[in-house]
């Protein structure tokens, strides 16, 4: 049943592809992706060991403001890290895709400055500002953490998070669930 399903959807996909100016690749660039998939992860600590900073970020958004997004996004690290004398390279793909928009994934890769956390921390920032510029969720499928917290506070706003802080102490009324994460 499932393989029917598959199928059916493969199908209708591929014609609306074909539609749009889309030509199939055949399996080779999905063979060559997972291949890669894993290997990437242990790339970074030899890199970091050389002197290279490594780092990476999620956001997502509509289909229709991906590509200001990503421009944004690009834009506001690369400037934050030229600025400290660290141009990046700065890429960035699709992660995960719905019917009404899609998960940008973007990594970062320039040489170390001789205070890395606060060099990511700056660029970190100017990411922010253009993610919540854009309208865009400051995060994704890998949460929201310390990191991320400020920034998501002021997207959700400040019923959200008294409504968050209600269910917390509802469910979590000792603090022990992830204390000062989402909600501070």
């Amino acid at each position: 049943m499932i393989a029917v399903v598959t199928a059916a959807r493969r199908s209708a996909c591929s014609a609306v592809l074909a539609a749009a100016g889309g030509i199939a690749l055949g399996t080779d660039p999905g063979e060559a992706w997972r291949t890669g998939r894993y290997r990437a992860p242990y790339l970074r600590d030899p890199l970091l060991d050389a002197g290279a900073f490594v780092e990476t970020l999620e956001t997502a958004t509509f289909w229709s403001h991906l590509s200001e997004l990503r421009t944004a996004v690009t834009t506001a690290i690369t400037d934050a890290l030229a600025a400290q004398g660290t141009p990046p390279v700065v890429l960035c793909h699709i992660s995960h895709v719905y019917e009404t928009g899609a998960s940008l994934y973007f990594t970062v890769l320039c040489a170390q400055s001789d205070d890395p956390i606060a060099q990511w921390a700056h660029a970190k920032d100017a990411a922010n500002a253009a993610i919540r510029a854009a309208g865009a969720t400051i995060t994704h499928h890998h949460g929201v953490g310390t990191d991320h917290r400020a920034a998501y506070q002021e997207e959700i706003g400040p019923l959200a998070l008294t409504m968050l802080r209600a269910v917390k102490a509802s469910v979590d009324p000792v603090g022990i669930l992830n204390p000062g994460v989402l909600v501070g």
